[in-house]
């Protein structure tokens, strides 16, 4: 099976093995070796808890060499909205995107713009789908991930379109290829508040390449445009690119109800990879029935509240909230991408279909994995079920998982050193030596021995 990418990194430098990030994780997807958090590939979604969480920074989101931009001579960068959300309101919308002038793009493009076709092709298919209710949204890729290790019977709910910074990157290419620009020409960034988004972009799911080139973190382009601003020091702005409108559903669209608010029915709107994991629980044991459309972001409120977010997520939904506001004041102009609106209703079809990876699977042979998830069930009833997290793995079930797949010994566990060592069936130097394995020499280092 294909790995993911996972734009999510430990850095062993400064990694201090506290088991802060293994213990918040959502799915089990991190342990502790050797005094390092390790992040198990299979089970990460990149949600970013671990990032958020980790005490000494030694978790962090790998980007693109921002100078990758200038190996195309026409240079486009994706702007979510949430980025203009990051800049008090005496920073104008003209000021930001001026800056992304200046440090080399030739254009800015705000990725919501093609919200409102996204919105109605999502209307399209759940209307001729109604079979598949509840609908779950797409939007969120860690979410889709969750669903793909974790929920797999969920699958199918999953609405199978492309998000909209997918349809904004494929208006753009196509719009520059009718001015004549050679495809090969054209390079186009998201500027992303999350590292799932990194990860749908590098190896995206239900779609064999994205029309995107490269990721930039937000933090990065943050405290780039006001490094720009500070040199400029009020000098006034520079020329500002044309830009289209944008509804005020497609302003909202990356907070918190912004899917939800847009359709008929009864829909829920939920944010925080925990909330998420609980509604899905209740979703997949029909606890909850009757619901229409179910919007899910592992942020919590969203984008907004990224972990490549620069500022406050009430301050940031505050200043969009006004955006939408003056957005709806605004008279509707004829803009650019609707033109191209059938042909992108056929692109924001998924050309693969989501299919599950179940990080519960213990083998592909039906007999071998119920003879392994009887062995997990004889080890949990000799395990002391505390999930201290001593062993190295978050709880007592998944070091009984990790020693039922060879990737752990039923030995790390203390409670049971305890009884081995009272039972003289292993010495103090060798139960030394599997605490070293599990949270590494340096913490042995004075005089145990």
């Amino acid at each position: 099976m294909e790995e993911f990418y996972h734009a999510l990194k430990v850095s062993p430098e400064a990694c201090t093995g506290c088991t802060h990030c293994m213990i918040a994780c959502p799915t089990g997807a991190i342990r502790v070796r050797g005094g390092l958090a390790t992040i198990d590939a299979a089970a990460c979604v990149d949600c970013g808890m671990c990032l958020k969480t980790c005490p000494q920074r030694a978790i962090f989101v790998e980007q693109d060499d921002f100078n990758r931009i200038f190996h195309f001579a026409h240079r486009v960068v994706l702007l979510p909205s949430v980025v203009l959300g990051q800049f008090a309101g005496e920073v104008s919308e003209e000021q930001i995107f001026a800056e992304l002038l200046a440090m080399g793009f030739t254009r800015v493009v705000e990725t919501d713009q093609s919200v409102d076709i996204l919105a109605d092709a999502m209307r399209e298919y759940m209307a001729t789908h109604r079979h598949l209710r509840p609908f779950i949204s797409a939007f969120c890729p860690a979410v889709v991930r969750l669903i793909q290790v974790r929920f797999p019977s969920m699958i199918d709910h999953v609405i199978p379109l492309k998000q909209a910074l997918d349809l904004s990157a494929i208006h753009v290419r196509r719009q520059l290829e009718e001015e004549g620009v050679p495809r090969e020409d054209t390079g186009i960034f998201y500027v992303t508040p999350c590292a799932a988004k990194i990860a749908a972009i590098k190896s995206p799911v239900g779609e064999e390449v994205s029309p995107v080139d490269g990721v930039i973190n937000m933090d990065f382009i943050y405290n780039k445009i006001k490094m720009g601003m500070t040199r400029r020091d009020k000098q006034g702005v520079a020329s500002s690119p044309a830009r289209g409108y944008l509804s005020p559903a497609a302003i909202a669209w990356t907070l918190s109800e912004g899917e939800a608010s847009s359709f008929e029915g009864r829909c829920l709107a939920i944010d925080e990879i925990h909330n998420v994991i609980d509604i899905l629980e209740k979703l997949e044991n029909d606890e909850i029935t009757g619901i229409d459309f179910v919007e899910l972001r592992a942020c919590d409120h969203s984008c907004a509240g990224g972990a490549l977010s620069a500022n406050n997520r009430f301050l940031v939904i505050e200043r969009l909230r006004s955006r939408v506001k003056a957005s709806a004041g605004q008279a509707r102009e004829k803009d650019e991408i609707s033109r191209h609106a059938d042909f992108l209703k056929e692109q924001a079809h998924l050309p693969v279909k989501i299919t599950p990876r179940s990080i519960e699977k213990l083998d592909e042979d039906t007999a071998v994995a119920m003879e392994k998830m009887k062995k997990i069930h004889r080890i949990m009833e000799i395990l002391p079920r505390v999930d201290c997290g001593a062993c190295g793995a978050p709880s007592c079930r998944a070091l009984a998982r990790d020693v039922v797949q060879g990737k752990a010994k039923l030995s790390q566990c203390t409670f049971i050193q305890k009884i081995l060592l009272q039972e003289k069936l292993v010495t103090p130097d060798e139960a030394i030596e599997i605490a070293e394995n599990t949270w590494g020499r340096n913490r042995f280092n004075s005089n145990t021995r």
